[in-house]
């Protein structure tokens, strides 16, 4: 005696599942839910979170950073000079970045110093 399926060959005989498209309205409800509260307290929250947990503010403003950065002019057309001011100047926005997360946590000014962060090496 031979069993046959009581499916058709390319069903796999289990139950139809979830209706189709119920995640994308279960999706865009809750986007439309989470735009509404951002609208009302998205401020607050920001502001909150960054004097409260100063690190966790700076892991959302560095993952809203590209991964990779694309030049659009050349780096090789750039004199030593050129390449010092220009580093000089990334790092002076990393540090003034570092130290506004640092500051609004300790009650500080959050303003940034001169000095790089010790993980930034000095260019001479």
């Amino acid at each position: 005696m031979t069993l046959s399926p009581k499916w058709k060959p390319g069903q796999s005989g289990n139950p139809a599942g979830k209706p189709k498209g119920s995640r994308t309205k279960l999706s865009e409800a809750f986007l439309r839910d989470l735009h509404a509260d951002w609208l009302e307290n998205g401020v607050n929250v920001i502001e909150r979170v960054r004097g409260e947990k100063p690190d966790v503010y700076l892991r959302v403003v560095a993952s809203m950073l590209p991964q990779k950065l694309e030049i659009e002019r050349p780096l090789q057309g750039l004199s030593d000079n050129e390449l010092a001011d220009l580093i000089g100047h990334v790092r002076s926005l990393v540090a003034g970045t570092i130290h506004a997360a640092a500051g609004a946590g300790a009650g500080g000014s959050g303003e940034g110093g001169s000095e790089p962060p010790g993980d930034v090496p000095a260019v001479h």
